[in-house]
């Protein structure tokens, strides 16, 4: 009873309301801003190595990282998979196009949350869409609810979810036993995550720093080969995609089950633009121009989707292994890998599982301390309190691992469609900031200069704009 209604929740979310909010709103950012995304994407890539004036500070390559660390996940593997497993290979296509229009929402968003982020005593920053909502449109309570459905979909539903597809690996080997080796995994990674959150932000940003870029890179490779070693199969995979996507009878005769929204839900939940995830990270960068996290951020959302997401699809796709709710999730992946590398196969998917599990889980909880931060009066609980709530969310990790893939996947559907549902009109009653902001940092641009934003350059006065004074 609680999965059906879990599953009627998310279909009714996705279709028709997710998809039009997302839609009108990457649509509507891409025309304003001119289709900076893809405009500006050499100057994202340049900025993504520029270092702080204050090496002390969070830099905008630690910032991407953190954000990469919670998009770059289990999602890019199992979800992508039961996209094309349950959905069809059609998915692949408007995963795509979410992602590039996508882009454009988290570009709106991470600007946002540098223009109105707050200054910490040791000089520091921090911010996101809890406080943009408070400041620019004088919603405290709005921020409030944003707050519970950001704790609720990080601490419990994406976590769940990681854990369970973590766990679901494992089903590829003879030792794996339903009742005995979830509990096991679910302790393991639960001990694991839980000795690292304890020493808390600046670690995770440090360990976040070396794990993604190596865990992308070696995942990224591997599908190369399996996608060089089928070559001859690539073409009709080309045409099975579109063809499928655009098949819109047989979409539109089951829409909640189609390749269009399949595409669209694990799109987002893999790469979370417009989510206001990412902002809370966003924030925390040093930077000289809010313009510059914002387009830094456009590139996490192509490495997730562009880059991640799509190798493991094209891989799939071009093994020639049969696509099925049968092997819906790992056994796809693992089907796929396994035709080309043998026995290692399995074995580098389950390597690649622990460590893109183990970021995504720290990624999330870093955003979590943001959100407890804001509800208790914008400052840290006390220690006593996040050691208990902690706890809470190790606890939480292991009982994933128990949980059943249907029930799995809607909870963590639902809690990140509420948090979407609040934040992208927000983003779109404050567009008129963005747009100032990104006009001057275009003007600078243009007279030579590197540029440097001040709260007056758009007509705002400090109390506004206090960190940019």
């Amino acid at each position: 009873m609680i999965l059906e209604l879990l599953t009627k929740i998310d279909d009714v979310m996705y279709y028709p309301i997710l998809i039009i909010v997302m839609g009108v709103a990457g649509i509507i950012f891409t025309i304003r801003t001119r289709f900076v995304q893809i405009r500006l994407f050499r100057e994202a890539c340049r900025l993504v190595m520029e270092k702080p004036e204050d090496k002390a500070h969070i830099s905008s390559f630690q910032a991407l990282m953190v954000s990469t660390a919670s998009r770059v996940g289990t999602g890019n593997i199992v979800g992508v998979s039961t996209a094309i497993c349950i959905g069809g290979p059609g998915a692949m296509f408007w995963m795509w196009l979410m992602c590039i229009i996508g882009a454009a929402s988290a570009f709106v968003e991470s600007t946002l949350a540098q223009v109105y982020k707050q200054k910490d005593k040791d000089g520091s920053c921090y911010g996101g869409p809890a406080y943009y909502i408070e400041q620019a449109l004088k919603a405290p309570w709005l921020s409030v609810i944003f707050c519970v459905c950001l704790i609720a979909t990080y601490a419990v539903g994406f976590n769940m979810l990681c854990s369970y597809n973590l766990q679901s690996t494992f089903e590829a080997y003879s030792f794996y036993d339903d009742n005995v080796t979830p509990l096991i995994i679910g302790a393991i990674i639960a001990v694991l995550v839980g000795f690292c959150v304890m020493g808390g932000g600046k670690k995770i940003v440090k360990l976040t720093e070396v794990l993604v870029p190596f865990m992308g890179i070696c995942y990224v490779v591997v599908a190369l080969i399996v996608i060089i070693v089928n070559i001859t199969n690539v073409p009709a995979m080309f045409v099975d995609i579109f063809k499928d996507a655009f098949d819109f009878k047989s979409i539109f005769g089951g829409v909640s089950g189609s390749c269009l929204i399949y595409g669209i839900k694990r799109g987002l939940y893999s790469n979370e633009a417009g989510v206001g995830s990412a902002p809370n990270a966003s924030a925390s960068a040093n930077v000289s121009h809010p313009v510059k996290q914002g387009l830094v951020q456009t590139v996490s959302v192509y490495i997730d989707t562009m880059l991640l997401c799509t190798a493991t699809g094209l891989m799939c796709l071009s093994s020639g292994v049969q696509a099925g709710e049968d092997v819906s999730g790992i056994p796809y992946v693992q089907q796929a890998i396994a035709s080309v590398f043998g026995n290692f196969g399995p074995l580098f998917i389950t390597g690649a599982m622990i460590l893109f599990a183990f970021t995504t889980l720290l990624g999330n909880l870093y955003y979590v301390d943001n959100a407890l931060i804001y509800l208790h009066g914008k400052k840290m609980p006390s220690a006593t309190f996040m050691t208990v709530f902690r706890i809470i969310c190790v606890a939480v990790i292991f009982i994933g691992a128990t949980l059943s893939m249907d029930t799995a996947w809607a909870a963590a559907d639902i809690t990140m469609g509420l948090m979407t549902i609040i934040n992208l009109p927000c983003c779109a009653l404050l567009y008129g900031v963005v747009d100032k902001v990104l006009k001057d940092y275009e003007a600078q641009k243009k007279a030579g200069k590197n540029p440097e934003f001040k709260s007056s350059s758009i007509g705002m006065n400090s109390e506004e704009l206090e960190f940019w004074s």
